[in-house]
């Protein structure tokens, strides 16, 4: 299908122009669970996959590939403070594990992302949150709201131009 082949497209050239303009990349890391190895507990950690701009809901690879945004914490080391609740808690525990799996503190982390798959986006007019309709792109901003839709070029054009060139004192 010609709309998934300029989905590719767009983020190709999305990719070269945040690599020339120099933007802020993130780490793509896979979370691995707490677990036990030869019986010796191992806290839980996240092991770094790659670098990725951050659009959104969308994450661009350096090798022209897309992902949805997923979940995103900022690595912190774990420290000794009362839990007010269990969300808090875990949001803690996902910062340390980012920490434990060398990923340096302060540094904007996303996990549990799903590679875009342009394959299937022309096969199934969707992908993650790419939708196909009457031909056109959409990123479907939105998980909740299945019409929120915004047409990509526009979006990537947007979000692109944000990140490389972000606005004085931003």
């Amino acid at each position: 299908m010609a709309a998934a082949a300029g989905a590719r497209r767009l983020v190709a050239d999305a990719v070269a122009e945040l690599r020339s303009a120099g933007a802020r990349q993130e780490t793509l890391a896979e979370l691995v669970p707490e677990r036990r190895v030869l019986g010796i507990p191992r806290a839980a950690r996240m092991t770094p996959v790659g670098r990725v701009w951050r659009l959104g809901v969308l994450l661009l690879d350096e090798d022209g590939g897309a992902w949805d945004t997923g979940r995103v914490v900022r690595a912190e080391r774990a420290a000794r403070k009362s839990i007010t609740s269990e969300s808090v808690a875990e949001q803690r525990a996902l910062r340390a594990a980012a920490v434990k799996g060398g990923i340096h503190e302060g540094e904007t982390v996303a996990f549990d992302a799903s590679p875009v798959d342009f394959d299937a986006l022309a096969r199934d007019a969707t992908s993650g949150p790419l939708v196909v309709r009457d031909g056109e792109v959409f990123v479907r901003w939105s998980p909740a709201q299945p019409d929120a839709l915004s047409p990509f070029e526009r979006y990537l054009a947007d979000r692109v131009g944000l990140l490389a060139h972000p606005p004085e004192r931003a």
